[in-house]
């Protein structure tokens, strides 16, 4: 750890008074923590400025939350306007209802809409309205899943007891047999089935569904009487402006949004059918803060700007120009690099790299040159990446893969 800069002079002082310095996803440890700065200051579009003074293309976005940009013109003015009132109050205000309106609207299985602060807020709770409505105990999830952190789903093992997922069942990705399998053994038992539009684990190349597998998902769950739970907090409006589920096309009964809902203003929120609306009532749900206007005021821009400039077809068609001049880049100096999952989010793969080495090694080398690759997560495309931003990333890019070729 670099300790004589700015950045390593303040994860000395956190140490001293935050459990682990900084933790969660974004520990050193998750990343590169010889190379990634620990600390940013500022950001502008697809850039970020760390604590010491330098400059990054960013291909991480606040790990999905910003979309449009770092400080967009609009959504900062959108914030800004409502400033002059305020924020949190005793009540809401009344972008709570317009928000859940505009939802409402633009997602077309959507009844009715509640609001949080983040993913795992709502992916809970949605389990828990699933439950109350369904009056069943067990949940389907697919295995290395991520849903947030709370003890039925979080990927660690620290203050986690047995009967915390003992009515949690797995199965793996794509193989609906294994899924059916789970709903005969435990037949009228099943409460929830909760996945993501695709699989996107951690430490592991993004596998897309099999054709027809998302329908027979939403027969299965149909015919069981099983709550459809989508989380689409990573992926909402990256690859649809109405849901991801429009892009693989089926209908969940309950989804869960955040990230790029506020492009970073803390924010998400889950939709659902009117078959669970008593379910919903029921199922406590309240945060002090959650009512927060200035988010819900960011939210609405970000929905207004991701349907008048069709965010996620942007953001997809720019994906996928660079990660397939990426992959021939790296084919040119005999990399076997591959870019999985969708192009507005994609996940970088080196064929044979089991242990992750490669991948870090190569994520190292483009440290150097300013760019903001992550080894062990996900990428994201921002819509404020330019050609010109996408052409100097690909330039430096060359020169990543022509000193990692010449390390060996």
């Amino acid at each position: 750890m670099n300790v004589g800069n700015k950045s390593g002079l303040l994860y000395q002082r956190a140490n001293k008074v935050i459990p682990a310095g900084i933790y969660g996803h974004v520990a050193p440890g998750a990343g590169l923590p010889q190379d990634f700065p620990l600390y940013c200051h500022s950001g502008n579009g697809c850039r970020f400025t760390d604590v010491d003074g330098r400059e990054w293309i960013d291909f991480m976005c606040g790990f999905g939350a910003v979309l449009h940009g770092y400080r967009n013109p609009v959504v900062e003015e959108a914030v800004k306007l409502q400033q002059q009132f305020g924020s949190v109050f005793n009540q809401p205000t009344g972008l709570m209802v317009e928000l859940a309106e505009e939802l409402v609207a633009q997602i077309d299985f959507a009844d009715w809409a509640v609001f949080a602060k983040n993913g795992s807020d709502l992916t809970t709770w949605a389990i828990r309205v699933a439950r109350e409505q369904t009056g069943r105990e067990y949940v389907i999830k697919a295995k290395g899943a991520y849903h947030g952190v709370d003890a039925w789903c979080d990927p660690g093992l620290g203050g986690r007891i047995a009967s915390d997922r003992l009515h949690v069942l797995e199965f793996d990705w794509n193989d609906f047999d294994q899924l059916d399998t789970n709903f005969k053994k435990y037949s009228g038992q099943i409460a929830a089935v909760i996945l993501t539009p695709y699989h996107h684990p951690s430490f592991g190349p993004s596998v897309l569904p099999q054709e027809n597998f998302w329908n027979r998902v939403e027969m299965l769950c149909k015919e069981s009487g099983t709550a459809l739970v989508l989380d689409d907090v990573r992926c909402g409006w990256r690859i649809d402006d109405h849901g991801s589920h429009k892009y693989f096309g089926f209908t969940p009964d309950l989804t869960i949004y955040s990230k790029a809902l506020g492009n970073g203003y803390a924010i998400s929120s889950c939709v659902g059918t009117n078959e669970y609306r008593s379910g919903a009532c029921e199922v406590f749900l309240t945060g002090s803060c959650w009512n927060d206007s200035l988010a819900m005021a960011a939210a609405l821009a970000c929905l207004k700007i991701s349907n008048e400039k069709n965010v996620a077809n942007s953001v997809l068609k720019k994906g996928k120009e660079f990660c397939k001049r990426l992959e021939e880049l790296a084919e040119k100096f005999g990399i076997p690099l591959k870019m999985t999952g969708v192009p507005s989010m994609p996940y970088p793969w080196i064929d044979g790299d089991d242990n992750l080495f490669q991948i870090q090694k190569l994520c190292k080398i483009a440290t150097k040159y300013g760019l903001y690759f992550h080894p062990h997560h996900n990428w994201f495309i921002s819509d404020a990446m330019t050609e010109n931003d996408i052409t100097e990333s690909l330039s430096l890019s060359e020169k990543v893969f022509s000193e990692y070729k010449l390390s060996f």
